[in-house]
């Protein structure tokens, strides 16, 4: 495989009079952990959406795992592509426990009508085991704490065997304790499975210290990237965030605590 996981060049997205993305190139090697930062609606989760096969592009190409990305083959491209959402209310009503709902992962591969084999639920049982959720595998999904539900979501993720592992804003709405654990989960499984990482985040303090590199997005634009001491610091951050530079080294010690 070409090491060249991702390629993005110039890509412009739209939505109705927002334009969301402005020309944006990025490429992203195999095995690199690429933090996205950047503040509210600056086109981060857009940028997570291309790569995932379910952006409409108005101009600009992209290519992932080696193949040039078009609306005929984004489908069979997103198995290889894992995505975490942020943290969803969950009705707690909803009849699906943890394993069931890590199963769910595993329906890209084997197709809506096959049902699992006892080695599908052997690969469920072992994800589960690696967030730490085994003892919980039969909650009802609805009765776990957020922290809780962000392991689920990762297992589910990591049962359809992707090759590249999106996160958008992972930890948001966690508290502190939950989120130094589902970012040390994040490290744990990028270093072990030799995965391609993305995380997007617009909070410094959720930005795990296995980022390789840096990117910092405002309006739809990258305009700077790096490794996190060349990206990270006061003048570019104030310039990103649109705050002094003191509030910036303020969040800087927040992170270094979290």
């Amino acid at each position: 495989m070409n090491s060249m996981v991702i390629n993005i060049e110039n890509a412009v997205v739209s939505y109705r009079e927002d334009v969301a993305l402005r020309g944006v190139s990025l490429k992203v090697k195999s095995g690199e952990f690429v933090g996205i930062v950047g503040p509210n609606g600056a086109g981060k989760t857009t940028l997570l959406t291309i790569v995932n096969g379910l952006g409409k592009l108005l101009s600009g190409r992209v290519w992932v795992l080696g193949d040039y990305l078009t609306s005929g083959n984004s489908h069979s491209l997103r198995k290889k592509v894992g995505y975490v959402a942020q943290i969803q209310n969950i009705d707690p009503r909803m009849p699906m426990n943890v394993r069931e709902v890590t199963m769910i992962g595993r329906y890209g591969l084997l197709g809506l009508l096959r049902r699992p084999s006892k080695h599908d639920w052997k690969i469920v049982d072992e994800l589960l085991e690696l967030v730490g959720m085994t003892n919980l595998a039969r909650r009802p999904i609805g009765h776990l704490s957020g922290g809780e539900q962000q392991r689920v979501a990762i297992a589910r993720c990591l049962a359809q065997e992707p090759q590249i592992f999106l996160l958008d804003e992972p930890t948001a709405s966690l508290d502190w304790r939950a989120k130094i654990d589902v970012l040390e989960l994040v490290k744990l499984i990028h270093d072990s499975r030799h995965l391609t990482t993305l995380l997007v985040t617009h909070d410094l303090g959720a930005l795990p210290i296995a980022c390789n590199r840096v990117a910092l997005m405002k309006e739809g634009l990258i305009w700077a990237e790096g490794t996190p001491g060349e990206a990270l610091t006061d003048e570019k951050l104030s310039q990103l965030y649109d705050i002094p530079a003191s509030v910036v080294e303020a969040r800087r010690e927040e992170a270094i605590l979290v």
